[in-house]
């Protein structure tokens, strides 16, 4: 296992450049998820990383060791990429001996090494079948095991469950997590999915246009997002944003359709963002005096099972919100939307930046 580090890691293709300089220490042992919008720039610096793509600029350390320089066959990694890349003329066995056996490993040390590692995948039935026999979800074990049979100090995994339907996503979700509590290794795992990001990351790290936006535990980035951006990305339904204006000391504005008192904005800049979370707002038939509170006319209701979604126009603006399921509520329907103010967020306006305010 071993720690990793980028030290304001750059990437420039000509006079473009898609990593700006980003900086992050992974643990050894810890579960890294970058995520993003696609051309974000995680990918490339995972590739970086890999030594599939050279460094503009800056450091990465593998256990202390700079190794820009370094082949990626000399940096005891091994990657797992979205198509599964595995060889159609070969059996499980053979593709998941292959790396051994080209770094000459005993014959007796390889049937070990793969017969362990198709265990822990439940590959063993498999070992003599080709890809061309096996679902989605078995080839990309088949990955999987041909990274674990190397026993490397970091696992690198680019978009792996892409490709597969959604309720395999969610079975592979569960596999990898348990494979990572089980092994132990350091992992670094991109996706755009923010679903993967949140089940899988002991820290997420969410990228912006070649920037780090936040780095944090799934609950710091959903519950305390450090930008307008991380909150509109992380979350599903994003939450709710909504342009206000600053009014005297501590109190917070939509055009005119109400006040709300927020404590600790006295040195906020005019123009802010209010942000709330679907499920943090309550759908009512009446204002309620202790709360924001607005009128609002319902759109779309999507019954969910578990819960249901209603989207609904307040103010001009589009709201989401969560709800218990079994309410009778129908498009066109006049509603109120109240949240309390302790479990809202505020950003500057012109910066995205959130604004670090405790409303009593």
């Amino acid at each position: 296992m071993a720690t990793v580090e980028f030290r304001h890691l750059t990437k420039r293709y000509g006079t473009i450049e898609v990593v700006h300089g980003i900086d992050l220490a992974i643990a050894d042992g810890e579960f890294i998820v970058l995520v993003g919008p696609s051309g974000c720039g995680k990918s490339t610096t995972l590739r970086m990383l890999a030594g599939l793509e050279d460094v503009s600029g800056g450091e990465i350390r593998i256990n202390a060791r700079v190794v820009n320089e370094v082949e990626p066959r000399d940096r005891d990694i091994a990657m797992v990429f979205q198509d599964y890349a595995l060889y159609p003329h070969m059996s499980v066995y053979g593709n998941m001996a292959f790396s051994l056996r080209y770094r000459n490993v005993a014959r007796r040390e390889i049937d070990r090494r793969v017969r362990e590692a198709a265990a822990i995948l439940a590959l063993t039935d498999y070992l003599e079948r080709y890809p061309r026999e096996l679902s989605g979800g078995q080839r990309q074990r088949v990955a999987m095991g041909r990274a674990i049979v190397r026993k490397p100090q970091v696992y690198l995994f680019d978009e792996p469950l892409s490709n597969l339907d959604a309720k395999l996503r969610g079975t592979m979700r569960v596999e990898m997590k348990k494979l990572h509590q089980q092994l132990g290794v350091t992992t670094v795992f991109v996706t755009h999915d923010q679903i993967e990001a949140m089940t899988l990351a002991d820290r997420v790290v969410v990228m912006n246009g070649g920037h780090i936006e936040q780095i944090g535990t799934p609950e710091d980035v959903y519950h305390a997002p450090a930008s307008v951006f991380v909150a509109g990305f992380i979350g599903a339904p994003t939450m709710n944003m909504l342009p206000v204006q600053r009014e005297g000391v501590d109190g917070l504005r939509l055009a005119d359709a109400g006040l709300v008192r927020f404590p600790g904005l006295s040195d906020a800049p005019s123009d802010l963002v209010l942000g709330v979370r679907p499920e943090d707002l309550e759908l009512g038939e009446t204002l309620k005096a202790d709360r924001f509170s607005l009128p609002a006319a319902i759109d779309v209701v999507e019954p969910l099972g578990a819960d249901t979604l209603v989207f609904a126009t307040m103010a001009g603006h589009p709201m989401a919100v969560r709800v218990r399921p079994g309410l009778r509520l129908q498009p066109g329907q006049p509603v109120h939307l109240s949240f309390d103010v302790d479990r809202a967020h505020v950003f500057d306006a012109a910066t995205g930046r959130r604004l670090p305010v405790a409303p009593a």
